[in-house]
This record gives structure tokens, C-alpha cells and sequence, in this order.
């Protein structure tokens, strides 16, 4: 985790444009350790786009991104060390297992000891029962909790979600609230965008709605003019840090003391998982 109040992500004059339509002009966004900010408002208002001119999968027409003060680049090593995100439905593995999968990314990024790791994180998203399966065998929920598990399983300076809540249930949402905020209050840096109130008024310290300043002035039909405005009866940051500092507690007594290890989805040493070349060439 970054120091707490140290600037993790910092936008600065971004621009986005498809053809004649800007979705994004001159946004500007400061997010540091410790702090969470929510991205709200109407489909079509910019948040995707965002978040993917911020993990490196979309290039912005102008202005600049920084993680950690080094400038964005989806392949730089710093940037992969620093950023975890959910953005999009992830292609898994195919032929590895849910626990050899998180083993497998969870080493990747430096983890000399993943097994205690990965077991906790597969007990907490309710996957123990799945972790001998493939993935491609999970319903779609499973596969949701699946991949938020391969965001939690490695080191992380900022987290990036785009609407994390799909396909979870209420108690997956009261899960991944109390999750996030956790996250929040050990020092990490949120970015997320979400439609669910409960998950935004549990985790977010600031609460940027797109769209709506613009659109409200005026905009010209056919654009669709986002810029950053903080949302009327955003959470008060000493609110939210309250609600969070007790889910960390109350997850923690609702577990077993003695968990069950997914112990049966792991290939003996000598069948280690197959890397991703590996798999290509079979």
C-alpha cells in the first residue's frame, strides 16, 4: 500500500473523443491512498470510458495519467505492480483449475508463498466448493466473485472496477462493500464506477457524477459532454470511514476458525500449472 495521503493516480487535462462526439473533455482527477471515489450517472455518460483511458486499454486524444508519479503505460512493470482492476468480463485459464489460476497470477506478481493467500481470498468470494473446477463450469456470479479474487490475491497501490457489482447477489454486494472499505482503510486508492447505492454510499469518500453538468447547460444533441462535478448528498468522508471501519470486524467473526483448503483443485508440484504459452502450444 502507498502512504496514506500520498497521490496514487493523477489525471490531468483528458480528453476523449469518438469522431464528433467528446466524451470526456479536460478532466481532471486526483485520487490518494486511502481515498475511494465513485463514478456515477447515466449509461452513455463516460464512466467505462474513463476507466479504461485509465488502465492503459483505451489511449485518450490529450492530457496525461500518472500511477505513482510514473506515467501511464499498459505494459510498463511499475504500472502492472501498482494497478489491480476488474474493467471487463476476464478470459481465464482454460485448462486451470479457479485455485491454480489465482496461484498462478498470485505468483506472477511476486507472492513466494501464495497458497495461504489464495485459500483466504477463495474462502471469503464463497469459492472453496469451486476451486477444483474450470472455469468455464462456473455460473456467471461464481465468475464475477472469480475475477474480483484475482484482484485481491496480488499486491496493489490502486484498484480499478467497473461496476463490480454485476451479477452478485445482496449478500455479494454486502460483501464486496464491506470489502472495498477495508481496502479503503488499510490505504488503498479506489477508483469504481456502480449503479448500487449501497455500495457506493459504504465505500466512497468522494462521489464524481459524469455527465450531468453539461448535459444540464445545454449540450448541443448528438454529444455528450462529461465532466467531473461532485454529486449533491455525497457521502461525508468521517461517515464512511465509520460505516467502514466495522465490516472488517464483522466478516472476520463470521468465518470458521479452521477453514477448509482447496487443497483438491491444486496439481501435485510435478503438474505445476501450465503457463499461458504453455497452453497455446498444447
Amino acid at each position: 500500500m502507498a502512504k496514506r495521503g500520498e497521490v496514487v493516480l493523477k489525471v490531468s487535462g483528458l480528453r476523449r473523443a469518438f469522431g464528433p462526439v467528446t466524451i470526456l473533455d479536460k478532466f481532471n482527477l486526483e485520487v490518494r491512498a486511502g481515498e475511494a471515489v465513485a463514478l456515477t450517472g447515466r449509461n452513455g455518460a463516460g464512466k467505462s470510458t474513463l476507466l479504461r483511458c485509465l488502465v492503459g486499454a483505451d489511449k485518450p486524444d490529450d492530457g496525461s495519467i500518472t500511477v505513482c508519479g510514473t506515467e501511464l503505460s499498459e505494459t510498463a512493470p511499475e504500472i502492472r505492480r501498482d494497478m489491480a482492476t476488474v474493467i471487463d468480463d476476464l478470459d481465464f485459464f482454460p485448462d486451470l483449475s479457479v485455485v491454480e489460476h489465482l496461484d498462478l497470477l498470485a505468483r506472477a506478481h511476486g507472492l513466494g508463498e501464495p497458497e495461504p493467500v489464495v485459500d483466504e481470498i477463495l474462502h471469503e468470494v464463497q469459492l472453496i466448493p469451486q476451486s477444483g473446477q474450470l472455469p468455464g463450469t462456473l455460473s456467471s456470479g461464481q465468475r464475477r466473485r472469480l475475477a474480483l479474487a484475482t484482484a485481491f490475491v496480488r499486491p496493489r497501490k490502486l484498484l480499478i472496477l467497473d461496476e463490480p457489482e454485476q451479477r452478485l447477489d445482496t449478500e455479494g454486494i454486502k460483501w464486496l462493500s464491506g470489502r472495498l472499505a477495508e481496502e479503503r482503510n488499510n490505504g488503498l486508492a479506489i477508483v469504481f464506477a456502480s449503479h448500487e447505492p449501497t455500495l457506493v454510499n459504504s465505500v466512497a469518500t468522494r462521489i464524481l457524477h459524469l455527465g450531468a453538468a453539461r448535459a444540464e447547460a445545454g449540450a448541443p444533441t448528438g454529444q455528450s459532454l462529461a465532466e467531473p462535478s461532485l454529486q449533491a448528498g455525497a457521502a461525508d468522508p468521517a461517515l464512511v470511514e465509520q460505516v467502514g471501519a466495522g465490516a472488517p470486524q464483522q466478516t472476520q467473526t463470521q468465518q470458521p476458525k479452521k477453514k477448509p483448503k482447496p487443497s483438491q483443485g491444486r496439481k501435485k508440484q510435478q503438474n505445476r500449472p501450465k503457463s499461458p504459452s504453455e497452453n497455446r502450444n498444447r
